[in-house]
């Protein structure tokens, strides 16, 4: 999936975020984020400054990563959503239960 590229440092797992990921590509975007998160836990850091378009779905599978990541015991932050996508986090409520930049 070219939306995901999974940067491997230390101390958080870095994904760089591109183009649209929804309903049709959301599950993709899970597994790749899980496969590399399971492979060595840690926080994770989303950088979203390429990130164009979400969806509902997609928030859904933010919010699950989550809790799967808090569960752990790490934590999760979004960095540089663009102001529109940004919005519907704080629509939604979701900036009151993950760190967004």
């Amino acid at each position: 999936m070219e939306q995901v590229i999974i940067k491997e440092t230390e101390p958080q797992l870095k994904i760089v975020l591109s183009g649209e990921i929804d309903a049709g590509n959301a599950e993709e975007f899970y597994g790749e984020v899980m496969a590399a998160y399971n492979a060595a836990p840690r926080d994770i850091l989303f950088l979203c400054e390429g990130l164009a378009f979400i969806d509902s779905t997609t928030l859904g599978t933010f919010v699950k990563i989550l809790k799967h990541v808090r569960t752990d015991g790490n934590g999760m932050r979004l960095s540089g959503l663009q102001p529109r996508l940004k919005k519907l986090f704080v629509i939604c409520a979701l900036d009151t239960i993950m760190e967004i930049e």
